[in-house]
């Protein structure tokens, strides 16, 4: 029973064109890892140089993205914390696959539902902006303040749209009165 359980999540994300899936606690070493696991099978795919580095750069900032606001968060003990210099575990979920001819990488985590109605209104402005507009407005947020809550320059998911070959797809489910579930899709 437990072989045939598997091998039909294997096989549910096979025919769903999705070559890896990472499911659960994310840091900076297992982003590390996972990176060049990905590198490793695009290169084996002979996929080209551009693609390669479009796949990774949206695989870095989406499990950035984890690890810095996922709202499922376990604190390490005091002492690993010392060692490992990562003092929060961040859940997850993680895959990259191809569709239509297309890489893609989506990511989703759990999120406070308060941040949903201002995520929607960020991903939705991003998500209809053309090349050049994206690329104005990357621009003018690394030249200005570090937005309101962000643990970086806030430029993340403009980085994501610039690299797309398609407009970003993000959707949220409400978990409940205090959580929802938040996807993001880039196809590169």
């Amino acid at each position: 029973m437990l072989a045939k359980m598997q091998y039909e999540i294997r096989q549910a994300l096979h025919d769903q064109g999705i070559v890896f899936c990472y499911s659960g606690y994310m840091t900076e070493t297992i982003l590390t890892g996972l990176g060049q696991a990905i590198k490793q099978k695009l290169t084996m795919e002979a996929t080209d140089a551009k693609t390669i580095r479009g796949v990774f750069s949206v695989f870095v900032e989406q499990m950035q993205n984890v690890i810095r606001y996922s709202a499922e968060r376990e604190p390490e003990p005091r002492e690993e914390r010392a060692a490992t210099k990562e003092s929060v575990l961040s859940y997850g979920l993680l895959t990259v696959g191809q569709e239509e001819g297309a890489y893609y990488v989506n990511c989703g985590n759990k999120i406070e539902i308060k941040d949903v109605a201002r995520l929607d209104a960020q991903l939705s402005t991003i998500r209809d902006m053309d090349r050049l507009e994206l690329k104005a407005l990357y621009k003018q947020i690394l030249k200005g303040e570090v937005p309101e809550g962000s643990k970086g320059a806030g430029v993340g998911f403009v980085d994501i749209a610039r690299k797309a070959t398609r407009p970003i797809e993000f959707d949220f489910i409400e978990l409940d009165a205090q959580y929802a579930f938040f996807a993001l899709k880039a196809y590169i």
